[in-house]
């Protein structure tokens, strides 16, 4: 969602000229010092405009390195491997799915943005403040809706219509240790079906022919039929929002999310501990909820933002609706058991 809608597609189309390292800022320098350089690690789906980065550098003297660290999961992992000689000043996107983790490692210093109270803190996962919200990228089930007008089958609707025989040899869906959207549509079957019947379901997912890939770009891009038409599955894990990045030349949506499989995903910003420039990665904290930054993170990453008051691009309302009523699980109880549930998910699925 953090990763993170459909980012990554976002990130291979519009940001393919973004190396895993660069230097964003324009003007001149600041001071005796000159401009103050503060490292960003994100995952690989971070898009943004460069005219909003650059009039940020102009407008603070403080210029990001950007470097992009797989997806979340690779990134809370290399946080967590690093935090005695931190890789960056600050880190986004380290989702709801993995925060807890992070936070119980020590990689995060408290921070507490200014921009905070104008919505973010509606996510608020740690009483210390050292994660703030930027935005919200909710993981549920996609199908391509041509795919099942042309053949008369039904659409599926729920978790448990993906077991049926009906949708067998369907459905794509990502690892749970090595995929954000993976651990959250796991969490998700735990959230509907409790720890007494997520792993019968999963038998049944099993037993229906369900296919695991590594990330989300391999499902979306290369197994899902929705996407570039020539995928072999027309039903994914992807999220609430990727229908917008899928309309036809006449606006009319190619996919669907299934709101009723959706999992509740944030996406967080933090001043890293350690870090030699935290003062000024409070600053990029800052800039990442402002007005300015927000208002580019769903046309750019298509995820939802967590900042109050910000337009969405046209038609969102109708194709790409935020889930009401998502599942969720509390951070602790997430923390307690994900490595717990992941390893009795793998000897379900091997």
């Amino acid at each position: 969602m953090k990763h993170r809608g459909l980012r990554a597609a976002a990130a291979l189309g519009t940001a393919a000229a973004l190396s895993t390292a660069c230097t964003l800022f324009a003007g001149d320098d600041r001071g005796e010092g000159g401009p103050t350089t503060v490292t960003l690690a994100t995952h690989n789906s971070w898009v943004a405009p460069q005219e909003v980065l650059d009039a940020f550098a102009q407008r603070s003297g403080i210029r990001i390195e950007v470097r992009k660290e797989g997806d979340a999961g690779e990134l809370t992992n290399k946080l967590v491997l690093t935090k005695a000689n931190p890789i960056a000043d600050v880190a986004y996107g380290v989702d709801s799915t993995f925060a807890s983790r992070a936070l119980a490692e020590g990689v995060f210093v408290p921070y507490t943005s200014p921009e905070a109270d104008r919505g973010p803190q509606r996510y608020a996962i740690d009483p210390q403040h050292r994660l703030s919200a930027v935005d919200v990228g909710d993981v549920c089930v996609n199908i391509d809706l041509t795919w099942f007008a042309e053949r008369n089958v039904p659409e599926p609707r729920t978790y448990a219509d993906l077991a049926d025989p009906t949708y067998r040899d369907l459905l794509v869906v990502q690892h749970p240790a090595t995929s954000s959207p993976g651990l959250a549509f796991l969490l998700g079957t735990v959230a509907e079906f409790g720890e007494d019947g997520w792993q019968d379901y999963w038998t049944r997912l099993k037993d229906n022919g369900v296919e695991v890939v590594s990330g989300w770009e391999e499902a979306y891009t290369q197994e899902f039929s929705g996407s570039s038409g020539e995928g072999p599955r027309p039903i994914v894990v992807s999220y609430a929002s990727s229908p917008a990045a899928e309309l036809g030349q006449d606006g009319t949506p190619r996919t669907e999310a299934l709101l009723d499989t959706c999992y509740r995903q944030v996406e967080y910003a933090g001043v890293l501990a350690g870090g030699p420039r935290q003062d000024a990665a409070g600053r990029v904290v800052d800039f990442l909820l402002s007005q300015e930054f927000q208002a580019t993170v769903a046309p750019n990453m298509y995820v939802y933002p967590t900042r109050q008051g910000v337009e969405l691009p046209a038609g969102w309302a109708e194709v790409a609706p935020l889930p009401e009523d998502p599942r969720s699980l509390p951070s602790e109880q997430v923390q307690a058991n994900r490595e717990r549930w992941i390893d009795q998910w793998r000897a379900l699925l091997g």
